[in-house]
């Protein structure tokens, strides 16, 4: 049997970061992978979340199941913090799930549930892994306009003009912010005319918001998918704890579904819980619990907050440095839009020949498409990026 399976095709991030291991010099850069560093080059445990794990390990007397959905503190606790007071509680059904992929695919296959011949909208570019999974499940996909390749921000209009082909039963998939991986966002303005065409088409959108606290804030970065899911009668949420609690390999997600009333709430929360039970049973519980306790406990959320903002000051001062940097060498304000841009990443715009040669003669390396991540700068490799961009003609 298994002599009829056929190879498939290497994850392009993972090889590169096999290639990276691999590379012999002492001065390479690792800016492809995506995932926080610290300007040591390290991923760190939050403080916070060091201290929520030394209390759980005096206090947990048990490691039973939870529940098909997950302890149901995590979700309030989660939906809270997504979504705040912009709809009722009681109009959300929320399961956790093995990390934000495991909301993104749970949150297709209820889609499939619901409608086999959705087609789910996509922006152009797109974290990759949505592509994938949508072509796994064998979904309708159609991607939008979203990334201007002559300024590097967002091409509003060419997204307006595709979405509006969207209808009733489709469904418009959405970075909640940070996107990924261009780093280019839309303004609040932008969102809400996008809002405006939702409800005319009556297409149902999906936020995937993996990144919260790292773009301008922790309530800042929320406004859009509050927005949203209070504006429209159906939203679906995907969010990530990876990224702002800096849990990645605990793999804690949580996956909303967002309705008009409560009345919704009792069949779309049996749904969810179901496809749990299709796909893993019981979700991952050790980082939803330290997620829980933190969001909770006064303290803990104020050591967590500071050390978020700390973190995503950071990135900023790195994109301002890059940005005056390559102004400098360059005597040109064309990356101008790095300082612009929100998130651990923006796509520079290079051709993937520019891009190997950064890798062979610099050893700087980025994904293909030039996306960089600017939490695998510090401030003593900006110059050294800025000086290697300009030399290989970026």
């Amino acid at each position: 049997m298994f002599e009829s399976l056929k190879e498939q095709p290497a994850d392009k991030i993972l090889a590169l970061m096999q290639t990276y291991r691999e590379d012999p010099r002492d001065g390479k850069i690792d800016l492809g992978v995506g995932v926080y560093k610290d300007a040591s080059g390290n991923t760190p445990i939050m403080r916070a979340i060091k201290n929520a794990e030394q209390q759980l390990w005096e206090a947990e007397t048990t490691k039973a199941y939870t529940g098909l959905a997950g302890d149901p503190a995590f979700a309030d606790a989660m939906v809270a913090m997504v979504l705040g007071d912009a709809v009722p509680r009681a109009n959300v059904a929320a399961v956790a799930t093995p990390g934000g992929t495991g909301a993104v695919r749970q949150g297709f296959d209820m889609v499939r549930m619901a409608n086999p011949d959705a087609k789910v909208f996509v922006s152009d570019p797109t974290w990759p892994n949505h592509l994938s999974i949508l072509k796994h499940m064998g979904m309708n996909m159609v991607p939008y306009r979203y990334f201007d390749e002559e300024s590097r921000g967002v091409d509003f209009g060419g997204m307006m003009e595709d979405l509006a082909q969207a209808g009733p039963g489709d469904i418009v998939l959405v970075h909640g912010c940070c996107h990924n991986p261009t780093g280019a966002n839309l303004n609040m303005t932008e969102w809400k005319v996008l809002v405006d065409l939702l409800i005319k088409t009556g297409a149902t959108p999906m936020v995937d918001i993996a990144y919260q606290g790292f773009g301008d804030g922790l309530e800042e970065d929320a406004a859009a998918t509050r927005l949203i899911a209070s504006s429209v009668p159906e939203t679906i949420i995907a969010a990530s704890c990876s990224k702002n609690f800096g849990i990645y390999r605990e793999r804690t997600g949580l996956l909303m579904a967002v309705a008009a009333n409560p009345s919704a709430h009792k069949l779309n929360q049996g749904t969810l819980a179901y496809l749990n039970r299709q796909n893993y049973s019981f979700p991952p519980d050790h980082g939803a619990r330290l997620v829980t306790m933190v969001l909770s406990d006064d303290a803990l959320r104020a050591e967590w907050a500071a050390e978020l903002e700390e973190m995503r000051n950071g990135m900023l001062g790195l994109r301002e440095q890059l940005a005056a940097e390559l102004q400098r060498l360059s005597g040109s304000d064309r990356f101008g839009f790095i300082a612009q841009h929100r998130g651990m990443f923006s796509r520079l715009g290079a051709t993937p020949e520019q891009v190997e040669r950064l890798r062979a003669e610099h050893g700087i390396y980025l994904v293909g498409d030039s996306r960089l991540n600017i939490a695998g700068l510090n401030k003593d490799s900006v110059p050294i990026l800025a000086k290697a961009m300009i030399d290989v003609g970026i």
